[in-house]
């Protein structure tokens, strides 16, 4: 009802040629006759500003982009750095462990070889348990004689937080007096970290076959 009533009033503001439409002009509340009518007035609704510093936005957005690269940076040293550290404790390792573990697993004597065999085998990777094994058995069928070594030289050829490769150099003694050889050799072993476990031996491959060598030293 109210808005028929607006619209029946704006009939005043049209019809004496439009004077009422033009009354807001000198009007100190912006009236038509129709608003004086109803006894409403118009107001202007306010707008929003823009923003009148666009620079400041543009900065903000910067820093924030700069503090993200610089977090980015501090992450990837952060793991290059730990990933290096896992490198040089795995080459200490290899390097110390290595030689020893490989002249083990090679070495056995007749009268101590279950435990001697036994030993090796927990020495080697899953991958390489079965290998071994196979191995072990020909030794037993060909009749045991004592095979001994120790590591002369070793060289780490590569290693990452959790594999390794190493050149080992080895003289040993086979069989008993008067029989008995004294050897040299070389090896290839790869080396893998399994968990809790520790390093074992993934994989051995004989670069020069046993050869005569002088007496031990």
């Amino acid at each position: 009802m109210a808005a028929f009533a607006a619209h029946l009033a704006h009939l005043l503001d049209t019809a004496p040629a439009i004077v009422g439409w033009l009354w807001p002009l000198w009007d100190s509340h912006r009236r038509t006759f129709a608003h004086i009518l109803l006894r409403t007035e118009a107001r202007l609704l306010p707008t929003r500003r823009p923003d009148s510093n666009p620079r400041r936005a543009a900065a903000a957005v910067m820093l924030a982009a700069a503090l993200l690269c610089a977090a980015g940076a501090a992450i990837t040293d952060a793991v290059v750095r730990r990933h290096d550290r896992a490198v040089r404790d795995a080459s200490a390792a290899i390097a110390a462990l290595g030689p020893h573990m490989v002249a083990q697993m090679l070495s056995y004597r007749p009268e101590t070889i279950q435990a001697d065999f036994d030993h090796a085998l927990s020495l080697a990777s899953d991958k390489n348990r079965g290998e071994l094994s196979t191995l072990q058995q020909a030794a037993r069928k060909a009749g045991p004689v004592r095979n001994e070594y120790w590591a002369t030289d070793s060289s780490v050829l590569s290693v990452t937080p959790d594999r390794a490769t190493m050149l080992v150099f080895l003289r040993g003694e086979r069989g008993a007096p008067p029989d008995q050889r004294h050897l040299a050799a070389s090896v290839r072993v790869n080396f893998v970290k399994s968990g809790g476990a520790g390093w074992r031996v993934d994989d051995l491959a004989v670069v020069t076959e046993p050869q005569t060598a002088g007496d031990k030293p």
